[in-house]
């Protein structure tokens, strides 16, 4: 039996993933509106009445973020997007990769749901901004080196709305 390349690879980042320091766990905040996959625990904050919240853990030396917030506008959601990603940065003082598109299972389609990485003077981020309807999404993995892995573990367990 023959293993396709493309498949051993994906393989091997999953396993990767998995590495005992990394616990995977499922959690879905109250009015976020998402099924997440998390590394280690997070704490969550809900903040009232301006409709936000935020899940944060750290392990294996790296920080895992989702932060969500409910917009009243839908003519705020793309500049949002691209506002969220832009300050990270800036906060960061870091050097951002070219933005690529983001799949997020039941996410709304908008230009600027992207994911990029942003190159600090003492540690990486990845960020990913998306949406579904009027609330808008980001997602951060920051630490002193790159996990690309971890990071598409992050990612792809993100579910809108199921």
């Amino acid at each position: 039996m023959r293993i396709a390349p493309a498949l051993l690879l994906a393989l091997l980042a999953v396993v990767s993933a998995c590495s005992p320091s990394l616990d995977w766990r499922e959690l879905r905040p109250d009015g976020a509106g998402v099924l997440a996959l998390f590394p280690c625990k997070p704490e969550v904050e809900r903040r009232e009445p301006v409709r936000m919240g935020l899940a944060a853990c750290k392990a294996a030396g790296l920080s895992f973020s989702l932060t969500w917030a409910e917009l009243d506008d839908p003519a705020q959601v793309t500049p949002a997007l691209q506002q969220m990603r832009e300050s990270l940065a800036a906060r960061l003082q870091a050097r951002a990769a070219p933005a690529q598109a983001v799949q997020v299972r039941g996410m709304t389609p908008n230009p600027q749901a992207l994911q990029q990485g942003l190159q600090a003077e003492q540690q990486q981020a990845r960020v990913a901004v998306f949406a579904r309807g009027m609330r808008v999404y980001q997602a951060v993995m920051l630490g002193s080196r790159p996990d690309e892995a971890a990071w598409e573990a992050f990612l792809t367990g993100f579910r809108l709305d199921i």
